[in-house]
């Protein structure tokens, strides 16, 4: 593929679309592009892992779709448009969803975050989603083996939501869906499949 080369000027979102293809990983924010640095592989490893486990759950009942980066979610007008490491869109708002992008927010949106990413997952992007709307709000830190899950509430704000005693969270906007918070940190990674069994989707 061949590189694309950072436009010199500032952009519209309609422009930053018609530039980004779809192997490219990058943000728009006021005009201006960024460009996300690669991956590593356990990050890589555990989208995966969650993608392949959402995706299952959320077809099973028919609950809406998933979507895994590149691809953008611009929550509104005036707001940046953001690449998600995984996106959750609710079966009532799967109208948002549009051939290049997600025009509004996401049910529920996962970060897997980096050293690199940290002050921007817990920062902007935080703030960013919470005025956007995006009802859901999980932050996984591989480095550090912290899991926090926001929910907006009824004023619009995240509020951090814990796991119950035995370290089990149940999703808001995935009914019945539970995550053990220590899958995430296992070496390797639980088999999709057992952990689809013991969800009950299989």
């Amino acid at each position: 593929m061949a590189r694309l080369d950072l436009p010199r000027q500032k952009l519209t979102y309609e422009e930053f679309l018609e530039w980004c293809d779809e192997d490219t990983w990058a943000e728009w924010a006021n005009g201006e592009v960024r460009v996300l640095s690669p991956a590593s592989d356990r990050h890589q490893d555990l989208v995966g892992f969650l993608a392949a486990v959402l995706r299952v759950y959320t077809e099973a009942r028919g609950l809406g779709v998933v979507r895994s980066a590149p691809f953008q979610m611009k929550t509104g007008p005036d707001l940046p448009g953001r690449e998600p490491d995984l996106l959750f869109v609710a079966r009532e708002h799967l109208a948002r969803l549009k051939e290049k992008h997600l025009d509004g927010p996401a049910d529920l949106v996962i970060e897997i975050a980096s050293p690199e990413s940290r002050l921007r997952d817990r920062g902007e992007k935080f703030a960013e989603y919470e005025l956007g709307g995006v009802r859901e709000y999980w932050i996984v830190d591989p480095e550090r083996k912290e899991a926090d899950f926001y929910r907006l509430d009824e004023r619009g704000r995240y509020r951090l939501a814990e796991p119950d005693r035995d370290g089990i969270y149940s999703a808001l906007v995935l009914p019945g869906f539970r995550l053990k918070v220590d899958w995430l940190w296992q070496e390797p990674l639980p088999a999709v499949l057992d952990v689809l069994r013991e969800l009950g989707s299989l």
